[in-house]
This record gives structure tokens, sequence and C-alpha cells, in this order.
């Protein structure tokens, strides 16, 4: 077989470049002319460095305007810490005046001798002064005087000490009192409540005063008795009363002090 046989019968597209040229026509008649690679390059590469530069320009203008503003904020800050600064300033001007003022005062306090405290006298605490009686010489007895002035301030000294034992008899004495609430608890619900009052109520003892009382659900259908009473602290106190109501051991259980105030 020749070898234009053989080419003959391989399938190959010899008018390959005609089409596409007809192709491209045919587009370029329905949307115009293409642009070449390298012209479509150019121009995005300029869009890209107006774009760029736009952007620049923004960017400083925003700075500019940035740094106005905080100029302007620290010439404020600036202008009240001034201000404080003045303030702070005055205040010490006025702690130091305060200061030496107060030195100057002690000073001149520890130069002033302590005066002595006056004493009033009373009449009755006045020394009793004897009209000069003329006599004769023969009659004056010097010993003699000196005794009855000892024996006038003895009796004085007796008479202030008597004056001030009677003043503090009179002086009311102050008794210290306290108002306790105790919580009287029950052994059950079938205790007798008003038998287990009666036993609180008759413990008595000097200084102690049994006031209002009332009962108090606790739970489970018993009740406890809360009970108020006025005692004398140094007569009477929470340890005696405990002890004295549990005694009664058939209606007790415990006693406990709910609340305790002085008066």
């Amino acid at each position: 077989m020749s070898a234009a046989q053989c080419l003959a019968q391989e399938k190959i597209w010899f008018d390959k470049s005609r089409y596409d040229e007809a192709e491209r026509r045919y587009y370029e008649g329905m949307n115009g002319p293409t642009h070449a690679p390298q012209e479509t390059g150019a121009n995005t590469i300029l869009q890209d460095i107006a774009r760029a530069r736009e952007n620049i320009q923004k960017s400083l203008a925003g700075n500019a305007s940035q740094g106005a503003g905080d100029q302007s904020e620290l010439v404020s800050r600036m202008r009240s810490l001034e201000l404080e600064n003045q303030n702070l300033h005055n205040v010490v001007q006025d702690l130091r005046s305060a200061l030496s003022l107060l030195e100057s005062r002690v000073a001149a306090l520890e130069r002033t001798p302590a005066a002595a405290p006056s004493v009033q006298v009373t009449p009755a605490q006045q020394p009793k002064v004897r009209a000069p009686v003329e006599e004769d010489d023969d009659d004056l007895d010097l010993f003699g005087s000196d005794e009855e002035e000892d024996e006038e301030a003895e009796r004085i000294r007796e008479q202030r000490v008597k004056e001030y034992a009677e003043r503090k008899s009179k002086k009311p004495t102050i008794i210290a009192k306290s108002s306790i609430l105790l919580d009287v608890k029950p052994w059950d619900d079938e205790t007798d409540m008003v038998k287990l009052e009666e036993c609180v109520r008759s413990v008595q003892a000097d200084g102690l005063l049994w006031g209002s009382s009332k009962l108090v659900p606790v739970g489970y259908g018993i009740k406890k008795l809360q009970i108020q009473c006025v005692v004398e602290d140094d007569k009477v106190g929470t340890d005696m009363l405990e002890e004295e109501i549990t005694k009664f051991e058939d209606y007790v259980q415990s006693v406990d002090v709910a609340a305790f105030n002085k008066i």
C-alpha cells in the first residue's frame, strides 16, 4: 500500500484552521473585536494602581483626622491634670499653714506654766478668824492657843468626812439588770404545759422577776414554752435559772436562752 493510500484512510482534519478563522470572524461580528491579552493585562494593572492610590489617599486623610482628634484629647487631659495639680498644691499649702499654727500653739502651751487649780471653799470650811482681844501680859497663854487651833482643825476635818459620807449614802446606786427570754422544751406532745409553766414560775430568787409567756409550736404537735424574765446581774445568772428549771425532770426536757439583753 502506498503512502497516499495510507493517508487517505487516516481521519485527519486538514481544514481545521479555516474553520477556526471562520468561527472567530462570526463571534467578532456578534460581540465586537476581542482585545489582545496584553492590552487586557495592562488595563487591569492600571486599574489596580489607581485603586491603590485612592486607598492610600483615604488612609492618609483618616490618619490625619485621627491624629488631630488624639492631639485635642491629649491637650484636654493635660489641662485637667494641671488643674488637679494646682488644687493639690493649694491643699498642701493649707495643711502646712495649719501645721505651723498648731506647732506655735503647742510651743506657747509648753512655755506657759500650768495654772494651779482653783479650790472653792465653803463658808463652813473657812477657818474662823478670832478678833483681837486686848489682854494683859499676865493673862496671855501662848501654849493654850495652839491646842485650841488643833481642836478646831480636827473638828472641821471630822465635819468634812461626815458630809462626804452623807453625800455618798444619798447618791443612787445603779443596779445592772438584764432581760432574758428562755425556751423551755417538754418531753412530748402529751406533757401538761400549764403544769410546766407553773413549775417554771415556782423558781423564785432575790433579783428575779418573771414576765409574760407564750407557747410556740415546734413540730409534730409539740409546743415549747417561751417565758420572759428580768434579773439583777449581781444576784441571778442564766446558769442558775437553767439548773433550777431542769430539776423538774417530769416536765422539762431542756432549757435554752433565746435572747439576752442588758437593760
